[in-house]
């Protein structure tokens, strides 16, 4: 399995072993988890290292997560819509099968972009009929006790 993602599966903020990839692998065992992820990852750096991690890793799984540091800098919906459907197609094309996982934005990008960023996920994930979990923070980010002080990472806890 790889897990190609941002902070939020690196373990921004925390000891790595207690973010949730690692957790994973935990529970997985003896299966392998390759976590990819990098703070600060975009979709178009993800799109860059995606085609080398599938010939490295040859995952049967890939769990992506990408796009909120897209979201947090305004880019354009449409650049992160191609950004992802080119990424499925990769990970298709290497025989693997990909998991889509969303994020939501913080009320101030306002309700169409961070209405139109749910829908991309939705509609994406519907494209290419992949399962999608829509937030990854769900019941973790609007809880101060399990987030860090930045509000946007879970600690430990969460």
């Amino acid at each position: 399995m790889l897990v190609l993602g941002d902070s939020l599966s690196a373990a921004h903020g925390i000891a790595r072993d207690a973010g949730w990839v690692n957790l994973l692998q935990q529970r997985l065992a003896p299966r392998r988890v390759v976590n990819a992820s990098i703070s600060g990852e975009t979709t178009s750096g993800g799109l860059a290292r995606l085609p080398l991690l599938l010939a490295e890793h040859k995952p049967d799984l890939v769990l992506l997560e990408l796009g909120a540091n897209d979201g947090l800098r305004g880019l354009p919906l449409d650049e992160i819509r191609a950004n992802l459907v080119q990424m499925l197609t990769l990970i298709r094309d290497a025989k693997a099968r990909p998991v889509l996982i969303g994020i939501e934005l913080p009320i101030n990008y306002g309700p169409q972009y961070r209405d139109g960023l749910r829908k991309l996920y939705r509609d994406v994930a519907g494209e290419f009929n992949v399962p999608l979990v829509p937030f990854l923070l769900e019941g973790v980010a609007l809880d101060p006790a399990l987030m860090q002080d930045d509000g946007l990472h879970p600690n430990a806890q969460g």
